[in-house]
């Protein structure tokens, strides 16, 4: 119940709030041989970005959890991302639901060919509870960065328009999901997908809302 009573504190924060608890987020490590590991560069950036724009005081060390871990409880903000396959235990399933009920938040970046699978497994994580598409009107498209459109397309993968799914737990958001559009990707050094300054500061801008909302939710 400890772990419980720090999701909670954490998420109910506000940005001063988080500001004076320098809070570390972390990347989530699963099985099933996908790489959780892409995008080396991405945490670390979206972090620096967020503290000189958000004003908030993240710590730059980035954990590394893994699903059916105790230590999962100990970060507010957790974030996925690979290509391939993805495989949750009965085990990691519960303790990933019981994170997210107890006040925790998983974004899932697509980073091109993880759809089918991630789609899978959260339905092990939420059986009754399906993903979501968020209308352009949700807040987490309006916070410090307005996306009146949704989210941005940073990389071209099939071709489809981006969209950001959700899933939502009694009136809450606990998941948000990029998909066709890869904020990781975009929020990795300029010189490894030489992305244009234009679409890394859209990520970039489109990540700092995330973590506002998840903070002031």
């Amino acid at each position: 119940m400890r772990k419980y009573f720090f999701i909670f504190f954490f998420c109910l924060s506000t940005l001063g709030q988080l500001g004076a608890q320098g809070v570390q987020i972390a990347l989530l490590k699963y099985s099933g041989g996908g790489d959780w590991y892409a995008n080396p560069t991405s945490l670390p950036n979206l972090v620096k970005f967020c503290n000189q724009n958000l004003k908030t005081n993240l710590s730059t060390e980035i954990a590394t959890v893994e699903v059916g871990s105790s230590d999962l409880f100990n970060y507010p903000f957790v974030h996925m991302t690979g290509h391939g396959n993805v495989i949750f235990s009965p085990e990691e399933a519960e303790n990933l639901r019981n994170y997210l009920i107890a006040g925790g938040f998983l974004h899932i970046s697509d980073n091109y060919g993880l759809d089918e699978y991630i789609r899978r497994e959260m339905k092990k994580v939420f059986p009754g509870i399906d993903f979501v598409e968020l209308p352009f009107s949700h807040p987490i498209y309006h916070q410090r960065y307005d996306f009146p459109n949704g989210l941005p397309k940073i990389h071209k993968h099939d071709g489809k328009l981006p969209q950001g799914f959700g899933i939502i737990y009694e009136g809450r958001l606990v998941v948000f999901y990029d998909y066709e559009c890869d904020l990781g990707d975009g929020w990795e050094d300029p010189e490894v997908h030489h992305d244009s300054a234009e679409k890394r500061r859209e990520a970039l801008q489109m990540g700092a809302n995330i973590i506002q909302f998840v903070f002031e939710q």
